[in-house]
C-alpha cells in the first residue's frame, strides 16, 4: 500500500517512549519539502493542546554572510562548509540530554537571508523534535556527528523538475529575479542537491512525493509512490 501522511503521522508519534524525548530528523535536496513536512507534522501532531512537538530547522547554523565574506564561500551559500556543522550537532545532542529546562536554537531569517540567535524555544514539553536539513546524512566533517543523535531520518523524494520549479520560486519569492533564481538552482543549488541525493540509502524511511502534504501528484507525476522503509 502507498505511504500515506496519515501514516506519518502514526510513524512519528511513535518516536517518543516512557516520555524519553526523540529527535526526528527530516533530509532532502534544496526545494525537496522538507520544510512543509515538518510544519505539517508539528502541526497535526500538537493539534489544540498543550505542544509536544518542537520543530528545530538546521538553517540556524548557516554561517554569517561576514563569516562568508571572509572566509571566500559567499558565493556558494547553503553548501556544507557554509554551515556550523560541530555547532549544530551539539544542539541536538543538548536537545536529547536536556529536556528539563527550555533550550533556545538559533532560527533563519529568509527576507535577510540570516541566522538569527535564540529564536526557537524548545520547551520540556517537547517529548519530539522535528529538524530538517539537507545534510543530515552526510557522513564527512562536522556532519558526521549529527546523524547519531537522532532516532530516525526520513528522505523527502520528490520529481526533480517539481523540485526545480518550487526551488526557483522560492528564491524569486525573497528578492531574486527570475534569471538570477534560474543561474543559482542549476548552480550552487543543483551541487549541492546532488550531493545530498547521494546520501539517500542511509534514511530509515523515503517519503514518496504521495504522502507529501501541499503536493498535486498528478502534476508531478507518480515518482516515488511506495515508501521505502530501512526501520
Amino acid at each position: 500500500m502507498p505511504l500515506t501522511f496519515d501514516d506519518l503521522l502514526t510513524r512519528a508519534g511513535s518516536l517518543s517512549r516512557d516520555g524519553r524525548r526523540a529527535i526526528l530528523g527530516i533530509v532532502g535536496s534544496p526545494g525537496a519539502g522538507k520544510t512543509t513536512l515538518a510544519e505539517h507534522l508539528v502541526r497535526e501532531l500538537n493539534g489544540a493542546g498543550e505542544p509536544w512537538v518542537a520543530h528545530v530547522p538546521m538553517d540556524g547554523f548557516h554561517l554569517a554572510d561576514v563569516v562568508l565574506d571572509r572566509l571566500g564561500r559567499r558565493d556558494r551559500k547553503g553548501a556544507p562548509d557554509t554551515f556550523d556543522a560541530a555547532g549544530y550537532a551539539a544542539l541536538l545532542r543538548r536537545l536529547r540530554e536536556e529536556d528539563d529546562e527550555v533550550v533556545y536554537a538559533p532560527g533563519f531569517e529568509r527576507v535577510l537571508e540570516q541566522p538569527i540567535a535564540g529564536a526557537v524555544p524548545v520547551p520540556p514539553s517537547a517529548r519530539l523534535v522535528v529538524t530538517e536539513g539537507n545534510y543530515l546524512l552526510l557522513d564527512t566533517d562536522g556532519w558526521a556527528r549529527v546523524r547519531p543523535q537522532l532516532d530516525e531520518v526520513w528522505f523527502c523524494e520528490l520529481d526533480e523538475r517539481e523540485r526545480v520549479r518550487r526551488l526557483v520560486a522560492r528564491h524569486e519569492e525573497f528578492g531574486k529575479s527570475h534569471n538570477e533564481a534560474v543561474a543559482w538552482v542549476l548552480g550552487s543549488d543543483q551541487h549541492n542537491a546532488e550531493l545530498v541525493a547521494e546520501t539517500q540509502d542511509r534514511a530509515d524511511l523515503v517519503v514518496p512525493v504521495s504522502a507529501l502534504p501541499g503536493v498535486d501528484v498528478g502534476v508531478v507525476g507518480n515518482s516515488g509512490e511506495r515508501g521505502r522503509s530501512r526501520a
